[in-house]
């Protein structure tokens, strides 16, 4: 999709739609009131009966006839004013965007300010993500022709200054497109996303972005003593790989000041403690983590942010063979501590122990990791929270803050200290898992263990990384939750 700034008076704009924005209860005034009179006054005639109430995702369509250049005028209902946010207005573009393409509509126009928004940059950013957001979809493997249209260009349109305009549109497109880049990693099959592919992908992103790029592979973990991920890893016929990506805001002489750990797995089965197969087609998506954290370090290198960042994916498959590990066995992290297995499906947290202890060996001022970790965050929280657990409270807060400005919610969890009692082993220093009772508590506990003392937030996405239906700027499969939210982190802290 094309998305351009114009200046002018949205009414004297060609193309297919114009779309209009309108706050439950509100009289037609501004933009809006201004089309009224060119329509001959049919959107008030609409809204006195009653058919137009403006209600949140509400959308009407009104054919111009003839009386405006555009075919015609899209009313999206915003709510009530006094809820309105950024994210809704997000969220409104996304779903007239989709309406527009179910009607093959191939162009279509948006005025600027928006309602509730008097930024126009700010705007302008919020149209962008809400329009390629809300427009993705993935068909690499689909060889049928699409059921929709595709919307070619998206006009923004100001009365004055457009420079505003030109502005955030490239800061909306580098996120929407960084998260769509997670979405796409996230819906490849798993045959199509193996860690090789990880690192290839990586490689790209290194090449087109001018980002560092080292990929560790089993010797050199062997080397550092990387015993979990190499344990996970022993099952799997396809090759570890441990990626790190480097983006040097600041200098090649000074030191990382945030590290994004991310979960790599490309496949789970569970391995020996194998995975019912009901939904088990859902576990290619189990290196979400792992694609949010490199989709976010390319955005971050496109905005040309002013800091050094690292992302570091621990990547494998975590598959049952002769050679997987068992129930009862022990592994060494990196940090040298020794780990029971109580459970192999609870491999997630073996990999991310030495990608946190390599993050601590990297000196980086703050670690963030983000992982599809357990299915107790789906139940605490649902599809619509990432839990965030943490032992600094001055970085969780900026990124529940982060959360809030990306539309991507994160909700503050405790990291109960009595609890640990539950992962203490008899034959080794921790054991992978304990009771079922607050799960992704003891989980978020255990990735503790190989912090340390340096600021660290973990993110669990296991609610929030995968949608079964079709809202706002959420696309059925992937959502490429968190990767907005962990670059307005790096934005903030810069």
């Amino acid at each position: 999709m094309e998305l351009k700034a114009l200046t002018g008076d949205i009414t004297k704009v060609e193309t297919g739609a114009i779309i209009t924005f309108f706050p439950e209860t509100e009289e037609l005034s501004g933009e809006i009131a201004r089309i009224d009179e060119a329509l001959g006054g049919a959107i008030a005639g609409l809204v006195s009966q009653g058919e137009i109430k403006g209600k949140l995702n509400e959308i009407t369509v009104i054919h111009s006839l003839g009386r405006l250049p555009a075919d015609r005028v899209v009313i999206a209902g915003l709510g009530k004013r006094t809820e309105l946010t950024p994210d809704r207005v997000r969220g409104a573009v996304a779903e007239v965007c989709r309406h527009l393409q179910r009607k093959r509509v191939g162009t279509a126009a948006a005025g600027v300010p928006v309602v509730g928004i008097d930024n126009p940059e700010k705007a302008a950013q919020v149209i962008t993500e809400g329009a390629l957001l809300g427009t993705y979809s993935f068909r690499r493997h689909i060889t049928r022709e699409a059921e929709v249209g595709e919307i070619k260009e998206l006009s923004l349109v100001a009365a004055g200054d457009i420079k505003s305009l030109e502005q955030g549109i490239p800061q909306g497109r580098v996120l929407a497109g960084a998260a769509n880049l997670a979405r796409d990693m996230v819906n490849e099959p798993g045959n199509f996303m193996t860690p090789s592919d990880m690192a290839a992908m990586a490689a790209k992103l290194a090449e087109t972005h001018q980002i560092e790029l080292e990929v560790l592979e089993r010797e050199q973990m062997q080397a550092l003593g990387m015993g979990g991920l190499l344990g996970v890893a022993q099952g799997s016929q396809q090759l570890p790989k441990f990626i790190v990506l480097r983006y040097r805001g600041r200098g090649a002489d000074e030191g990382i000041d945030i590290a994004l750990v991310g979960k790599g797995i490309t496949f789970d089965s569970g391995g020996i403690s194998i995975k019912p197969s009901e939904k088990m087609e859902e576990m290619k998506g189990d290196m979400a983590g792992g694609a949010a954290v490199m989709a976010a370090v390319s955005a971050v290198a496109q905005l040309k942010t002013r800091l050094n960042i690292a992302a570091i994916v621990p990547a494998t498959e975590n598959l049952p063979s002769g050679s997987a590990l068992k129930p009862g066995d022990t592994v060494t992290a990196m940090n040298g501590k020794t780990i029971e297995i109580i459970s192999t499906d609870a491999e997630g947290r073996l990999i991310l122990a030495d990608a946190l202890a390599y993050a601590g060996k990297l000196g980086a001022r703050y670690v963030v990791d983000v992982a599809t970790l357990t299915g107790s965050m789906r139940i605490a929280l649902g599809d619509l929270y990432t839990g965030a657990f943490g032992n600094n409270q001055e970085l969780t807060d900026k990124i529940v803050a982060a959360g809030k400005e990306a539309g991507e919610l994160v909700w503050p969890m405790p990291l109960v200290e009595q609890y640990k009692e539950q992962i203490k082993s008899e034959v080794a220093d921790i054991k992978n898992v304990g009771s079922r009772w607050g799960g992704s508590i003891t989980a978020a506990l255990f990735l503790a263990e190989f912090v340390g003392d340096t600021p660290w937030v973990h993110l669990d996405i296991a609610g929030t990384y995968w949608s079964e239906k079709e809202q706002g700027c959420i696309t059925k499969g992937a959502t490429g939750v968190p990767v907005r939210t962990l670059v307005n982190l790096v934005l903030s802290l810069a």
